[in-house]
C-alpha cells in the first residue's frame, strides 16, 4: 500500500468518524422532538453489535445467538482489506453498537477509532494477546487469539447483559468446545507438516502455518517488501522464482485477496515447478458461516498440500 493510499485512508477515517459525531447530534435532536432512531436491535431487547470484519462477526454471532444481533462491515474477498475506505454510513453503524468488535493491530483503524468514539464496549482482538501495531494483523488464524477474543467478547455481552449472563456461559462453553476440535485437528495435521518449508505471497496464514508448526521459507527480500507494504524488486520476484524452481519450497501460499501481476508471477513459478498451492483469502468467504469452519476447512486445504510428494 503506497504513502498515498494511506494518506487516503486517513482522511477517509477522520472524514467518516466526524459524520459519525453529526449524526449522534442528530440522533439527539430527534429524540428530543418525540422521533425514535431506536434499531431493532435495541426494541427487541437485543445487544446491538456492530464487527469490523465478518470473521470476527461470526464469533460474536455464535457466542451471542438469540440474545445479540450482528452487523458486519466488511464481508466480501474481492476487496483489499489494508486499503478499505469506511464510509459515513460504516462508521454510523458504531454510534448504536452496545458492543464492538474491532481486529486492531492496524488492521481496521477506522472501527477503532469509531469505536472509541462512542459508549460501545470495545473488544479488539490482537489485544487480547498483546499483538500489537507493526505485528502480523491477521491474528484470526491464531488459535490463542480466537480463544482469549471469544472470552473477551462473553465478558462484554455479560456486562451489557447481566440477566442473560449464564446464557452467555453456556454458549461460550459450547463455542470452546467446537475450537478445541479445531485445534486437535490442527495438532494432528502438524504431525505431517512440523517443518514443512513453505513460502508466501504475503502473511496472512502466518499464524496459522505457525501452529501447524511449518517453516516458513519466504524469500528475506520479497517478505521484507511485502510486510513494509512496498514493491518487492525485479531481483526480488527473481529470488521468489527460483527458490520455488530449485525446489526447496514444498507449499506455496496465496492470498487471492491481493492478487496483482507480481503476484502472478510467483504464482506462475510455482504452478511450472508444481509446488502445492494453498489459496485463501483475509475476509471470511460466504461459503462459511463462522469462523471455525473456515479454519477447519483451510487445516484440511494445508493437509492434503502436505501430502503432495
Amino acid at each position: 500500500m503506497s504513502i498515498m493510499s494511506n494518506a487516503k485512508r486517513a482522511l477517509a477515517i477522520a472524514a467518516a468518524v466526524a459524520t459519525l459525531f453529526s449524526m449522534a447530534a442528530c440522533g439527539s435532536s430527534n429524540a428530543a422532538s418525540g422521533k425514535s432512531d431506536s434499531s431493532g436491535a435495541a426494541s427487541s431487547g437485543k445487544i446491538e453489535v456492530v464487527a469490523s470484519i465478518n470473521q470476527w462477526g461470526s464469533v460474536a454471532e455464535d457466542l451471542g445467538g438469540s440474545n445479540v444481533e450482528v452487523t458486519n462491515i466488511m464481508t466480501k474477498t474481492n476487496v483489499e482489506a489494508h486499503d478499505y475506505e469506511p464510509t459515513s454510513q460504516d462508521v454510523a453503524k458504531f454510534g448504536t453498537a452496545k458492543v464492538a468488535v474491532v481486529n486492531g493491530a492496524d488492521y481496521d483503524p477506522w472501527a477503532t477509532k469509531a469505536a472509541q468514539s462512542t459508549k460501545a464496549t470495545l473488544v479488539t482482538a490482537a489485544e487480547t494477546a498483546g499483538i500489537k501495531e507493526g505485528d502480523n494483523p491477521h491474528v484470526w488464524f491464531s488459535a490463542k487469539v480466537r480463544s482469549n477474543t471469544a472470552d473477551a467478547i462473553t465478558a462484554a455481552y455479560q456486562k451489557a447483559d447481566p440477566s442473560h449472563k449464564d446464557d452467555y456461559a453456556k454458549l461460550n462453553k459450547e463455542w470452546h468446545a467446537k475450537e478445541d476440535q479445531l485445534e486437535s485437528k490442527i495438532k494432528e495435521t502438524s504431525a505431517k507438516t512440523e517443518g514443512l518449508p513453505y513460502a508466501a505471497t504475503e502473511s496472512v496464514a502466518w499464524y496459522l502455518a505457525d501452529d501447524l508448526k511449518m517453516t516458513d521459507a519466504t524469500p528475506k527480500g520479497y517478505a521484507q517488501a511485502s510486510a513494509n507494504e512496498s514493491e518487492p524488486t525485479p531481483a526480488d520476484i527473481k529470488d521468489f522464482q527460483d527458490t520455488l524452481k530449485a525446489g526447496f519450497i514444498k507449499m506455496f501460499v496465496f492470498n487471492s485477496q491481493e492478487a496483482n501481476s507480481t503476484t502472478d508471477q510467483i504464482t506462475g513459478a510455482a504452478k511450472d515447478a508444481n509446488v502445492p498451492i494453498v489459496e485463501l483469502a483475509e475476509q471470511m468467504p460466504k461459503q462459511y458461516t463462522n469462523l471455525l469452519d473456515w479454519m477447519s476447512a483451510l487445516v484440511d486445504q494445508f493437509a492434503a498440500a502436505a501430502a503432495v510428494k
